[in-house]
């Protein structure tokens, strides 16, 4: 692997957060300047079909993390109660993450920025360097953190600090075994006005933000979404956030080139789930509307993987995959591992298409399936069906033909046989996988977070009905 093939491989694996698929100039976005994200790409292979499990941060976390869909792990919100505080949950206790399966390899994990998953000041899953944000969000500046246990505030830029505390990690591992650095940065998230660097946002003084049409607002548009007459500056403030992440990406890709290690270490770039700036007439993700929404935007993600020697440079690869692909694969790309619960979960390795070798076939027949709380889609090539529990409203789009998602085929009689093969699909797949004690569909969410457990434990899972 990388200049030492008997040596399993380090890992650096970044995540974003709120980034749109759109946004990134290798995905062909001519306006927003990500070179360092672009030299990566231009180093690895990209994923222009990688779909999160959830278009929220907290259950699309756990998903990666875990291998679970939300109706597994019991995560269906963003977590709002329990992060500190009397009562902390650690929402995803008795529940194996792949870097619990790294560590007891021998490898030393560490995670800098976010965590969002509950009990924020106990190192979890395998995790002995911890430094972590409080919550999920915060301003940028005098950000609330957790440094060796203690609740701290940040007065610098958190983009920066969240790198320079990465790259602390990064310095202490050369004379040590394999590691795995999680790096997840809460940019490009809101807020983004007087947020970050003047350096940065005035790079976009004079931008015509054409990859962003801001289009008439959606009926379903939540009443918090940042409508205004400041969009050019929030517009600013987004890409602005995006670039400055890249700048610190690339210190860190230096990092380990100075090292001397980046031919010995897998560098994984993504998104927890995507985002629209102005598009569909949404300013937000999944929750941007109410009922939730689907679009492409929400629910697809930036994805790179890159190791130099073995993964192909400069490849684009147009498989769907999930989030819930993402620990198998890479269990198989480290090698020697088995998860003790593997025949439960639903993902698949897409090592082959990763490494660029032939598939064998039958990759056509992929089909993603996502879900938040009561509103579950599943999507081919071809097709996407959005059924919202339980009442509707449902949406059917053809994809091959309609992929802008422009036109509602959910009424359409010449489409009757696609509405009930894909939901006779839907209904199939989360039968086989959702756990009843943890099902979405039974939820009553919101949008506005989760504040207890779901789960076998018995105990309620509330949501707030509305903001505030």
């Amino acid at each position: 692997m990388g200049s030492n093939p008997q040596q399993r491989p380090n890992i650096v694996f970044i995540l974003s957060d709120d980034q749109g698929p759109w946004a990134l100039g290798c995905a062909g976005n001519g306006e927003i300047r990500t070179p360092h994200l672009d030299r990566l790409a231009a180093e690895g292979t990209r994923f222009s079909s990688f779909f999160c499990t959830s278009p929220v941060c907290s259950p699309a976390r756990a998903s990666l993390l875990t291998g679970r869909i939300p109706s597994q792990h019991g995560v269906h919100d963003w977590i709002r109660g329990g992060n500190v505080g009397e009562r902390p949950i650690e929402y995803l206790a008795g529940q194996t993450a792949y870097t619990e399966l790294l560590a007891a390899d021998g490898y030393t994990c560490g995670l800098s920025g976010k965590w969002h998953l509950g009990d924020s000041r106990t190192p979890q899953k395998g995790f002995t360097h911890w430094y972590v944000h409080q919550t999920g969000g915060s301003a940028y500046y005098n950000a609330p953190m957790i440094r060796d246990g203690e609740l701290i505030r940040e007065p610098g830029y958190l983009t920066d600090v969240i790198t320079d505390d990465a790259l602390t990690f990064l310095d202490a591992q050369r004379d040590g075994g394999p590691f795995y650095l999680s790096v997840h940065y809460t940019a490009p998230h809101s807020p983004w006005i007087d947020n970050h660097p003047r350096e940065y946002v005035e790079m976009y003084d004079d931008c015509a933000f054409d990859s962003c049409p801001q289009e008439p607002k959606h009926p379903w548009s939540i009443r918090t979404a940042p409508w205004s007459d400041n969009q050019r500056e929030n517009l600013k403030g987004y890409f602005a956030a995006v670039t400055a992440m890249d700048a610190n990406i690339g210190r860190i890709l230096d990092k380990l080139e100075e090292m001397g290690v980046r031919g010995d270490t897998l560098v994984c770039f993504m998104s927890d789930n995507g985002f629209n700036c102005g598009h569909h007439g949404i300013w937000g993700k999944g929750n941007g509307t109410f009922p939730f929404n689907m679009f492409d935007n929400s629910v697809k993600v930036p994805a790179i993987f890159s190791q130099p020697g073995r993964i192909p440079q400069g490849r684009v690869c147009d498989e769907l995959v999930s989030g819930y692909d993402f620990m198998p694969t890479l269990l198989e790309y480290v090698g020697g591992f088995t998860h003790p619960e593997a025949e439960k979960l639903p993902g698949r390795s897409f090592l082959p298409e990763l490494l660029g070798e032939e598939s064998g076939g039958g990759r056509d027949d992929i089909v993603i399936y996502d879900e938040y709380g009561p509103v579950r889609m599943v999507r081919t090539r071809e097709w996407k069906y959005v059924h919202r529990y339980p009442y509707g409203p449902h949406e059917l789009y053809h994809i091959a033909a309609d992929p802008e998602e422009r036109t509602n085929l959910i009424d359409v009689p010449e489409a009757e046989e696609h509405r009930r093969a894909m939901l006779d699909r839907l209904n199939r797949w989360f039968v086989t996988y959702a756990d009843p004690r943890r099902d979405g569909s039974r939820e009553a969410v919101t949008g506005f977070g989760q504040l207890e457990l779901a789960g076998p434990d018995g105990q309620g899972r509330k949501t707030y009905q509305e903001e505030g």
